[in-house]
Protein backbone atom coordinates (compact mmCIF):
# COMPACT_ATOMS: atom_id res chain seq x y z
CA UNK A 1 0.00 0.00 0.00
CA UNK A 2 2.78 2.61 0.79
CA UNK A 3 4.18 2.10 -2.52
CA UNK A 4 1.27 2.15 -4.24
CA UNK A 5 0.52 5.48 -2.47
CA UNK A 6 3.66 7.23 -3.18
CA UNK A 7 3.70 6.17 -6.92
CA UNK A 8 -0.01 7.71 -7.16
CA UNK A 9 1.17 10.98 -5.60
CA UNK A 10 4.21 11.18 -8.24
CA UNK A 11 1.87 10.52 -11.19
CA UNK A 12 -0.05 13.28 -10.35
CA UNK A 13 2.03 15.72 -9.71
CA UNK A 14 3.76 15.06 -12.97
CA UNK A 15 1.04 15.14 -15.19
CA UNK A 16 0.06 18.36 -13.29
CA UNK A 17 3.81 19.33 -14.28
CA UNK A 18 3.63 18.09 -17.53
CA UNK A 19 -0.01 18.91 -18.68
CA UNK A 20 -0.77 21.92 -16.76
CA UNK A 21 0.62 24.10 -19.54
CA UNK A 22 -1.53 22.15 -22.23
CA UNK A 23 -4.46 24.09 -20.67
CA UNK A 24 -6.97 26.89 -21.82
CA UNK A 25 -5.98 29.22 -24.58
CA UNK A 26 -2.59 26.15 -25.90
CA UNK A 27 -5.90 23.89 -26.76
CA UNK A 28 -7.72 26.69 -28.77
CA UNK A 29 -7.31 25.71 -31.95
CA UNK A 30 -6.17 22.50 -34.05
CA UNK A 31 -4.77 24.61 -36.91
CA UNK A 32 -3.11 27.38 -34.33
CA UNK A 33 1.15 26.88 -34.49
CA UNK A 34 3.04 26.64 -31.59
CA UNK A 35 4.21 29.85 -30.37
CA UNK A 36 7.75 28.34 -28.94
CA UNK A 37 9.42 25.84 -30.50
CA UNK A 38 11.34 23.73 -26.96
CA UNK A 39 11.20 20.31 -25.76
CA UNK A 40 9.05 20.05 -22.21
CA UNK A 41 11.14 19.89 -19.39
CA UNK A 42 9.09 19.37 -16.25
CA UNK A 43 9.93 16.81 -13.16
CA UNK A 44 9.21 16.02 -9.79
CA UNK A 45 11.78 14.94 -7.08
CA UNK A 46 10.76 13.49 -4.35
CA UNK A 47 13.18 13.30 -0.68
CA UNK A 48 12.57 10.30 1.51
CA UNK A 49 14.43 8.29 5.06
CA UNK A 50 15.27 5.07 3.61
CA UNK A 51 17.81 2.43 1.92
CA UNK A 52 15.54 2.67 -1.76
CA UNK A 53 12.40 4.38 -2.67
CA UNK A 54 10.45 1.20 -2.35
CA UNK A 55 11.10 1.11 1.27
CA UNK A 56 11.25 4.54 1.49
CA UNK A 57 7.92 7.55 2.36
CA UNK A 58 8.54 10.19 0.44
CA UNK A 59 9.00 13.42 2.96
CA UNK A 60 9.05 16.43 0.02
CA UNK A 61 7.88 16.89 -3.39
CA UNK A 62 9.08 19.80 -5.36
CA UNK A 63 8.36 20.27 -9.31
CA UNK A 64 10.68 21.54 -11.39
CA UNK A 65 10.02 22.95 -15.19
CA UNK A 66 13.05 24.08 -17.13
CA UNK A 67 11.49 25.20 -20.16
CA UNK A 68 10.35 27.84 -21.60
CA UNK A 69 11.86 29.55 -18.06
CA UNK A 70 12.60 28.03 -14.22
CA UNK A 71 9.42 27.46 -12.36
CA UNK A 72 7.89 25.40 -10.04
CA UNK A 73 7.89 24.52 -6.59
CA UNK A 74 11.76 24.43 -6.35
CA UNK A 75 13.21 26.39 -3.84
CA UNK A 76 15.98 27.10 -5.90
CA UNK A 77 14.81 26.50 -9.64
CA UNK A 78 16.85 28.80 -11.32
CA UNK A 79 20.18 27.64 -10.50
CA UNK A 80 18.59 23.93 -10.23
CA UNK A 81 17.71 24.76 -14.13
CA UNK A 82 20.90 26.00 -14.86
CA UNK A 83 22.84 23.42 -13.07
CA UNK A 84 20.92 20.50 -15.37
CA UNK A 85 21.47 22.52 -18.58
CA UNK A 86 24.78 22.03 -17.70
CA UNK A 87 25.36 18.53 -17.28
CA UNK A 88 22.74 17.56 -20.48
CA UNK A 89 20.41 16.50 -17.93
CA UNK A 90 22.61 13.64 -16.67
CA UNK A 91 21.55 13.77 -12.64
CA UNK A 92 24.96 10.83 -12.42
CA UNK A 93 27.33 13.74 -13.63
CA UNK A 94 26.27 16.01 -10.46
CA UNK A 95 29.47 16.01 -8.56
CA UNK A 96 30.15 17.25 -4.91
CA UNK A 97 31.09 20.53 -3.96
CA UNK A 98 34.53 21.13 -3.01
CA UNK A 99 35.26 21.73 1.12
CA UNK A 100 31.93 20.70 2.12
CA UNK A 101 32.51 18.82 5.44
CA UNK A 102 30.13 15.87 6.11
CA UNK A 103 29.72 13.52 9.06
CA UNK A 104 30.02 9.95 8.55
CA UNK A 105 26.39 9.50 10.03
CA UNK A 106 25.15 6.69 8.13
CA UNK A 107 21.01 7.88 8.20
CA UNK A 108 20.24 7.02 4.62
CA UNK A 109 18.51 9.43 2.19
CA UNK A 110 16.62 8.35 -1.36
CA UNK A 111 15.99 11.33 -3.73
CA UNK A 112 13.62 10.43 -6.93
CA UNK A 113 13.49 12.21 -9.95
CA UNK A 114 10.62 11.77 -12.53
CA UNK A 115 8.81 13.30 -15.14
CA UNK A 116 10.53 14.79 -18.60
CA UNK A 117 14.06 16.88 -19.22
CA UNK A 118 13.83 17.94 -23.10
CA UNK A 119 11.48 15.80 -24.54
CA UNK A 120 12.94 12.54 -22.74
CA UNK A 121 11.29 10.33 -19.95
CA UNK A 122 13.06 10.76 -16.67
CA UNK A 123 13.04 8.20 -13.88
CA UNK A 124 16.10 8.43 -11.31
CA UNK A 125 17.00 7.20 -8.26
CA UNK A 126 19.86 7.93 -5.62
CA UNK A 127 20.52 7.29 -1.93
CA UNK A 128 22.81 9.37 0.04
CA UNK A 129 24.53 8.05 2.89
CA UNK A 130 23.14 11.27 5.20
CA UNK A 131 21.09 14.57 4.64
CA UNK A 132 24.56 16.85 3.74
CA UNK A 133 25.89 14.51 1.71
CA UNK A 134 22.47 15.22 -0.23
CA UNK A 135 22.91 18.81 0.18
CA UNK A 136 26.57 19.12 -1.28
CA UNK A 137 25.62 17.51 -4.60
CA UNK A 138 25.40 20.24 -7.11
CA UNK A 139 24.89 24.08 -5.80
CA UNK A 140 20.94 22.92 -5.85
CA UNK A 141 18.83 20.05 -7.79
CA UNK A 142 19.16 18.35 -4.62
CA UNK A 143 18.57 20.80 -2.06
CA UNK A 144 14.82 21.31 -1.40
Amino acid sequence: MRNTARWAMILGMTATAVCGPLTGAALASPGQAPTALYAPSALVLTVGHGESAVVATPERAVTLTCAPTAAGTHPAAGSACAELRGVGGDFDALTAREGVMCTKQYDPVVVTVDGVWQGKRVSYERTFSNDCMKNAYGTGVFSF
